[in-house]
């Protein structure tokens, strides 16, 4: 990618990172953005459709960032505690940027994407699961419940609200587990 296209693409970002600690998504406008960004308004959209967009592809490169600190992803289903534990530092270390993209409005959609991308790398490690809804469904379980119950407790010690959400992610799959092996045999 040419310099000078990064160079704008950071611009737009911090501008928007800015706006955001002090605003709710909904009342920044492009115009202020690129007055902040020291860009045209054709140059912002020559990168993006919306303030929306921005804010959704940097919501999938802060999950990513936080998927990819995974070594292998689908220890969510196999060693549960320790890849939440792993996420869970990963998360942290990136959390005012998690704060300030995934707040007001926006505070539920990181579970989601958390849920798409984590499911989406499971899946590539475990292709036999496509299609299982029993496993979709745990993990969905697994992932909605402790992400978001995770952000409802976020006020709280961090890493005591972790070390319980580990316990009980390990033992709800590891009943699963229990359950399906003792129907499968």
């Amino acid at each position: 990618m040419d310099m000078r296209v990064r160079r704008t693409e950071s611009s737009i970002k911090n501008a928007f990172i800015e706006l955001r600690t002090k605003k709710d998504i909904e009342k920044i406008t492009v115009k202020e953005l690129c007055e902040r960004a020291y860009i045209n308004k054709a140059t912002f959209y020559q990168h993006y459709k919306d303030i929306y967009e921005l804010s959704e592809r940097l919501e999938q490169e802060a999950i990513v960032s936080a998927v990819n600190s995974l070594e292998r992803p689908e220890e969510l289903i196999t060693d549960p505690r320790h890849s939440f534990d792993v996420l869970s530092v990963s998360m942290v270390h990136q959390s005012g940027l998690f704060k300030i993209l995934f707040s007001g409005t926006r505070k539920y959609r990181m579970s989601l994407l958390l849920e798409k991308e984590l499911k989406r790398a499971i899946l590539q490690k475990f292709p036999e699961y496509e299609g299982d809804l029993e496993v979709e469904i745990l993990m969905t379980v697994v992932i909605q419940g402790i992400f978001t119950t995770s952000i409802r407790y976020l006020d709280n010690d961090f890493n005591r609200v972790i070390d319980i959400l580990g316990d009980i992610n390990e033992t709800l799959i590891n009943a699963f587990k229990e359950k399906r092996s003792n129907r499968d045999t």
